[in-house]
């Protein structure tokens, strides 16, 4: 298995021969008014892709499908609706399936909790996007583990913090491979509606035999925690080896046990 992160928390996920693309952001820096409310009036995303046009197109055309965790626009963006071929299978919580459907997608597959595709088997799991009123606004979002013959378990946990649901799905599945959506993101009232460092050092101590990824780093106004911030907070709990912070770009290779 292989996992490049794109950018945020756009992935490019490669598993028994199939070729994912997960929660597509796929705008230029700059093309999207900024997150609201936020204390930073930055547009977004901050960064490029690491990606030519050309390379672009290329990744699009090669796609078996994609997976979309839930439709706020840093995880499914206008310039994704507009570029991926609409035939592809669009995987999604079942929430998202009309809108995604509205956008002209004719093969969207909502996952109400186990759905098998050409040997792979997606299992949806709970999250929650924040705390209280905030975390009430911020709508349904979901994580996904997927499975194939022969690859490690993948548990995508999607925009969610540390939580009952997310401690169940890990203790459920016993993934191998735990990706986490981190930047503790937040606005100027309220608590963080990503993870935070020390979400991040719950899940360490919840899997202990899991590889984690953290990504939804540095691209978006309201993410407040840094790569750098993040790893000095992994190395005073030493735990700076179960954690990889990928940079843009960078792939990671996973085999089975």
């Amino acid at each position: 298995m292989e996992i490049q992160l794109l950018r945020h928390a756009t992935l490019l996920v490669t598993i028994d021969g199939r070729r994912l693309l997960v929660d597509p952001m796929l705008s230029p820096a700059g093309a999207m008014d900024p997150v609201p409310n936020a204390g930073d009036d930055r547009r977004i995303p901050l960064v490029d892709l690491p990606l030519t046009e050309a390379e672009l197109a290329g990744l699009l055309a090669t796609l078996d499908a994609v997976l979309v965790t839930h439709t706020h626009r840093d995880h499914w963006d206008a310039r994704a609706a507009e570029l991926l071929p609409r035939a592809l299978p669009v995987f999604c919580q079942p929430t998202d399936a009309a809108a995604i459907a509205g956008a002209g997608f004719s093969d969207v597959r909502p996952v109400e909790t186990t759905l098998v595709w050409d040997g792979l088997t997606l299992q949806r799991t709970g999250g929650r996007h924040g705390t209280g009123e905030i975390g009430e606004r911020m709508g349904a979002v979901s994580g996904f583990v997927l499975r194939a013959p022969e690859e490690p378990v993948l548990y995508v946990a999607g925009d969610t913090i540390w939580c009952d649901e997310v401690a169940a799905a890990l203790a459920t599945h016993r993934p191998a491979v735990v990706v986490l959506n981190t930047g503790a993101a937040q606005f100027l009232v309220g608590d963080p509606i990503t993870m935070t460092a020390d979400d991040v050092l719950a899940v360490c101590q919840a899997t202990p035999d899991a590889q984690i990824i953290a990504v939804h780093l540095e691209t978006i106004n309201h993410c407040r925690l840094t790569r750098g911030g993040l790893r000095e907070a992994l190395e005073r709990a030493g735990f700076q080896g179960r954690v990889a912070i990928p940079q843009d770009g960078e792939r990671l290779r996973f085999t089975a046990a």
